[in-house]
C-alpha cells in the first residue's frame, strides 16, 4: 500500500495535515516522454516543486512516468533523473530530504504503447485509490512527446484512461502545435474529437516566466500612469527581442523543418506582443476577457509581406545540416536562424506604432526582453553632468521586462525614473539594489527603478502550478493559435523561397544583421559582403516577373509578392492616366481573400495613387450586412478605404441592406446600383475592374450555370451561390465587358487545376463563368502567379 507508507511517514515528520484533510481527493499525474529532454531538463523538477507547494494542500498524488521503453529500462532512465532532484534554497535539508524521498516512492515508471497499456493504467488507479479510501479528483496528463504522437496517444485516453464522473481531466500539450495554419487547424480538429477545449493545455513556456507573466497586472496596477502615454501619440516603438548565443547544433533535424519564426517569433515572441498591444480587459485574471482581447488585437495587424522580414543564418549551419542529417557535401539550406520583423496595427491606439520582434542563434549575447520606448520631446539646454541624472528629461524614457539572463542575469521590471514610479505588489516583487556597474541600453542601471522576483520560479515549475490550479489565462487556446497562424502562414510562405543573408555568429560582425525601417518594410542596414552570400561565392538568382500569353491576353507571372508589386503599379499607372484624361478614375474591385495583399499594398507603399479623384465600386457583394465579417465591403474597408484618403461621396457600397432586409427583390437594390452607374461612370464603362476566379471558374459572383448575368443588357443582378451566404449581388458579364481595362488576379497552388483548364477552353461562360471575361473595347491582362500557373 504505497500510498498509505508515504502517508504515515510524513505525518511522523509533519509535513502533512491531518488524514481527513488528505483524504479530500487524489490527483494523479502522468508524464508521457518522462524520459526525454525536456522531461530531464525541466518538468520532473517542475512536479518536483508542485508536491513540495501543495503537500499540505488536501490533496494526495501519485506522479506515473510513462514512455515506449520497456519496463526495467525505462526504469533505470527515470529513476536516473528523479534522484537528481534539488529543493530551493530556502528549502530546510531535513525536510527536503524528506519530500524527495516520498516524490520517489510516490512515482512509478510504465510502458505506455497500446489501448491496453493505458487501460491497465486507469485499472491500477483506481485499485490504489480504492485500496486507499481516497476519492479521485482528477487527473493531469503531460505531452512531452512529438507531436505526431498527439493524435493516438489521445484516442487511448479517450477511450481507456479517462478519470470516473465526476473528477476532471487535464491534458497538456508542448509546442510546436502545427508547422503553418492549415497544420494547426488539422491538429486541433483532431484534439478536439477526444478532448474539449477546457479540458487542454497548451503550453507556451514563455507565459510562465515571470517578467511576460507579470504584463498584463503591470498594466493594470499601473492604469493612471499609463493610459494617458500608451498609445501612438507617445510611444516610439516596441521591441520584443530573444537572442542566443548557442547554434543549433544537435537540433538541425528540428530546425530545418521549423526555422527560427516557427521556433520563437510565432509563439514566445507573438505571446509578449499581444499582451503588451491588446486592450486591457477589465478583469486581467479572467482568461476569457483575455483570449477575447488578444484575438482583437490579432485581427488589427497588418498582414505581413516578404518586406516585412530580414532573414539570416549563421555561416556554420550548412556543415551542421550535413553531419547531422546525413545531406551530400554542398547541400544548401534556406532556414533561416535569426528573423527580424516589423509588425503594424491599425488599432486607434498603435496605428504607426512599430513593432519588431527579433531572434536569433549565434548571436553576441544571450538575453531576452519585451522594451516600450516613448517619445521624448524634451531638450535640455544644462549640462547633462549639472542635472539630476537619474530624472532628467532629455534621457531616453521607457519600460523594459526583463525575462532573464543578459547582464541582470534575472527577470525584472524596468521604468526610466523620468517616467514614473511603478505600483508593484509588494509580497512578490522587490526593489533592486543599486548596482553602478551594470548599463541597460547604455544607460547605468541607476537611471530606472528596478524590480525583481522576491522568489524566483522556473517557467515550467509556475506553468505546472496553473495547471494544478485550473488556470488557463496561462495557456493558449485553440482560437488564439489558430489566429497566430493566421497572421504568420502567409510571411512563412512569401520567404520560403527566400536565401537568408549568412553571418559570421559570435560577437564578431553582428553590424551584418542591423536592419532600418524603410518603405513600409525593413531591409538590411549593410549590404551583403560577397564572401559572405554562400559557399560557392554567387549570388542566389531572383525570379523575375516574365511577360507572354493566357487565352489570346497579355500574362503577368512571377512569385506571389513580386506579381502583387507588379499589379498595384500598374492600377496605379491606370488611375494616373485616367485622371490625366478625364479628371477621375472609376475603379471596380472584388472581394473574397486573394486581394487583401493588393489593398495592402496600396495603402502603404502607393502614396502618390490619385485617391481623391478616384471612385471605388464593389464587383460584386455577399447579401449580409455591411458590418457583417463576410462582406466584401467590409473586407476592403479593413484593408484599403480606411488607410487612404478617399472622398466619403467617391465611395459606392452595393445596396443589400434595403428596409432592414437583405437582397430582397422587390427593394430593387440591384437597380438602384445599376442607375448610379449610369449616371457617374462615363458610358456605364469602368475604367478598371479587378476579377478573380474561383476554383469551379467563376468570377464576381457569376456561377456556373447562372440564371442571370451571364448575356444580356449590361446590369446589376442578383444571383446564387452554391456555397453561403446563397444570396450574391454582382456586375452582369456584359456590364463588366464594356470596361477600358480588366485585370485577373489569380493567386496559389489551388487554382493550379482551374488555371490549367482555362489555358485549354474557349468561350463558354455557361460552364466557367470566367471565360466570358472579353471586354469589347478595353483590354484584358492576366496576373497569376508561378504556384498557380505551373503547381
Amino acid at each position: 500500500k504505497m500510498l498509505g507508507k508515504v502517508l504515515c511517514t510524513v505525518l511522523f515528520v509533519g509535513a502533512f495535515p491531518s488524514p481527513a484533510e488528505a483524504s479530500q481527493g487524489h490527483i494523479s499525474v502522468v508524464l508521457l516522454g518522462a524520459t526525454g529532454d525536456l522531461a530531464k531538463k525541466y518538468l520532473w523538477q517542475g512536479l518536483f516543486q508542485l508536491y513540495m507547494d501543495q503537500v499540505s494542500s488536501g490533496h494526495s498524488f501519485t506522479f506515473h512516468g510513462a514512455a515506449l521503453a520497456a519496463l526495467e529500462p525505462g526504469q533505470r532512465l527515470m529513476f536516473d533523473v528523479l534522484k537528481k532532484l534539488s529543493c530551493p534554497p530556502d528549502e530546510a535539508p531535513d525536510r527536503c530530504a524528506v519530500l524527495k524521498d516520498q516524490f520517489l516512492k510516490l512515482s512509478q515508471y510504465h510502458q505506455l504503447k497500446t489501448a491496453e497499456n493505458y487501460a491497465a493504467l486507469s485499472r491500477e488507479i483506481e485499485t490504489l485509490l480504492r485500496q486507499e479510501g481516497l476519492k479521485e479528483a482528477g487527473r493531469i496528463f503531460y505531452f512531452s512527446v512529438p507531436p505526431f504522437a498527439y493524435t493516438e496517444i489521445a484516442r487511448h485516453i479517450n477511450g481507456s484512461c479517462r478519470p470516473p464522473g465526476g473528477a476532471w481531466l487535464r491534458v497538456v500539450l508542448e509546442k510546436p502545435f502545427g508547422h503553418d495554419l492549415r497544420s494547426a487547424q488539422q491538429l486541433a480538429a483532431e484534439l478536439a474529437g477526444f478532448f474539449r477545449e477546457e479540458e487542454m493545455y497548451r503550453v507556451d513556456h514563455y507565459l510562465g516566466k515571470q517578467a511576460v507573466a507579470h504584463i498584463l497586472p503591470f498594466r493594470d496596477q499601473n492604469r493612471q500612469f499609463l493610459d494617458p502615454i500608451w498609445n501612438q501619440h507617445h510611444v516610439e516603438r516596441v521591441e520584443v527581442v530573444l537572442k542566443e548565443t548557442v547554434d543549433a547544433k544537435g537540433r538541425t533535424s528540428f530546425y530545418e523543418q521549423y526555422g527560427v519564426i516557427r521556433d520563437v517569433l510565432q509563439n514566445h515572441l507573438t505571446e509578449a506582443l499581444m499582451f503588451l498591444v491588446m486592450e486591457l480587459p477589465a478583469n486581467v485574471s479572467s482568461a476569457q476577457e483575455v483570449v477575447q482581447h488578444k484575438l482583437q488585437a490579432f485581427q488589427s495587424l497588418w498582414g505581413l509581406e516578404r518586406s516585412s522580414a530580414v532573414l539570416g543564418q549563421y555561416q556554420a549551419y550548412d556543415s551542421q545540416v550535413q553531419e547531422e542529417l546525413q545531406e551530400a557535401r554542398g547541400y544548401v539550406s534556406t532556414t533561416p536562424t535569426f528573423a527580424g520583423v516589423l509588425i503594424h496595427s491599425d488599432s486607434l491606439r498603435w496605428e504607426g506604432v512599430p513593432f519588431l520582434l527579433t531572434s536569433g542563434k549565434a548571436l553576441d549575447e544571450r538575453v531576452g526582453y519585451a522594451r516600450v520606448l516613448f517619445k521624448n520631446r524634451a531638450y535640455c539646454t544644462q549640462s547633462g553632468a549639472l542635472r539630476d541624472a537619474g530624472h532628467s528629461q532629455c534621457k531616453p524614457k521607457q519600460i523594459i521586462f526583463h525575462f532573464g539572463h543578459g547582464a541582470l542575469n534575472t527577470p525584472a521590471v524596468l521604468v526610466s525614473r523620468n517616467l514614473f514610479r511603478p505600483v508593484m505588489p509588494k509580497d512578490s516583487w522587490k526593489e533592486g539594489e543599486a548596482r553602478p556597474d551594470l548599463h541597460v541600453f547604455g544607460q547605468p542601471l541607476s537611471d530606472f527603478y528596478v524590480y525583481s522576483p522576491v522568489k524566483e520560479r522556473d517557467a515550467y515549475s509556475v506553468l505546472i502550478s496553473h495547471i494544478y490550479h485550473g488556470r488557463k489565462d496561462f495557456f493558449i487556446t485553440t482560437e488564439s493559435l489558430l489566429a497566430s497562424w493566421a497572421f504568420w502562414t502567409p510571411l512563412l510562405d512569401s520567404t520560403s523561397r527566400q536565401p537568408p543573408r549568412l553571418y559570421p555568429g559570435g560577437v564578431e560582425n553582428q553590424h551584418l544583421l542591423d536592419f532600418e525601417m524603410v518603405g513600409g518594410g525593413v531591409a538590411f542596414t549593410l549590404a551583403e559582403p560577397a564572401q559572405l552570400l554562400n559557399p560557392s561565392g554567387q549570388t542566389p538568382s531572383d525570379f523575375r516577373a516574365i511577360q507572354s500569353k493566357f487565352r489570346q491576353s497579355p500574362l503577368v507571372s512571377a512569385w506571389a509578392e513580386d506579381l502583387i508589386s507588379q499589379l498595384a503599379s500598374d492600377m496605379e499607372e491606370a488611375a494616373v492616366r485616367s485622371v490625366a484624361r478625364s479628371g477621375q478614375f472609376h475603379l471596380a474591385l472584388s472581394g473574397g481573400s486573394s486581394p487583401v495583399v493588393l489593398f495592402q499594398r496600396l495603402a502603404r507603399h502607393h502614396c502618390g495613387f490619385p485617391w481623391k479623384h478616384t471612385h471605388v465600386w464593389l464587383v460584386d457583394e455577399r447579401c449580409v450586412p455591411l458590418t457583417d465579417g463576410e462582406s466584401n465591403f467590409q473586407g476592403l474597408h479593413r484593408h484599403l478605404l480606411q488607410r487612404v484618403r478617399v472622398p466619403y461621396f467617391n465611395i459606392h457600397p452595393m445596396p443589400v441592406h434595403l428596409n432592414r432586409r437583405l437582397c430582397v427583390e422587390e427593394d430593387g437594390g440591384a437597380e438602384l446600383y445599376a442607375k448610379d452607374i449610369v449616371a457617374l461612370v462615363a458610358n456605364a464603362s469602368f475604367d478598371l475592374v479587378l476579377l478573380g476566379v474561383g476554383t469551379d471558374g467563376h468570377t464576381a459572383s457569376l456561377f456556373p450555370r447562372s440564371e442571370n448575368g451571364l448575356e444580356g443588357a449590361p446590369t446589376v443582378v442578383l444571383t446564387e451561390s452554391p456555397v453561403k451566404p446563397h444570396q450574391r449581388m454582382s456586375l452582369s458579364l456584359p456590364l463588366i465587358n464594356r470596361a477600358r481595362q480588366v485585370f485577373v488576379l489569380v493567386l496559389g497552388k489551388g487554382k493550379h487545376d482551374i488555371t490549367t483548364l482555362l489555358s485549354r477552353v474557349g468561350h463558354e461562360p455557361r460552364k466557367w463563368p470566367i471565360s466570358g471575361v472579353s471586354p469589347s473595347s478595353g483590354q484584358l491582362v492576366w496576373y497569376v502567379d508561378y504556384e498557380a500557373l505551373l503547381g
